[in-house]
């Protein structure tokens, strides 16, 4: 699985569908190309100090390592998003609410994330 890098890659990943669940958030948004499934994540200062949020990025990054593979889809970008909770969360908890997530996401509207309108709102934008 590839790695989103870029910000603008982040932005548009934003732009999908999103699930909050009690260990992460999953974004999730279809490129329409087919090619392979891309992964970012993304941890704020809010969780906690850099060692903390490292801790975090490791957690979210064997979830998805042992999680997504057979579950993700050719075309989409997710981005993960580590939470307060994601590094008190028992690791088993942590990899079933991301498998929760996809299933989510993919569920929406009749062609998944990338479905025009999937969106009940429209993305924020933040300063």
């Amino acid at each position: 699985m590839e790695r989103l890098k870029k910000r603008p890659e982040f932005l548009a990943a934003a732009r999908g569908v999103s699930r909050a669940m009690p260990g992460l958030v999953l974004q999730a948004r279809d490129r329409g190309d087919g090619g392979p499934a891309r992964v970012g994540f993304t941890v704020t200062r809010k969780v906690g100090n850099a060692v903390t949020r490292n801790r975090v990025r490791r957690r979210l990054r064997e979830a998805v390592r042992l999680t997504m593979p057979p579950l993700a889809r050719p075309g989409f970008d997710y981005v993960v998003i580590g939470r307060l909770g994601t590094i008190a969360r028992p690791f088993d908890l942590l990899r079933e609410d991301l498998h929760r997530a996809l299933d989510a996401v993919h569920r929406r509207g009749p062609q998944g994330a990338g479905a025009q309108g999937a969106r009940s709102r429209p993305a924020r934008r933040r300063r």
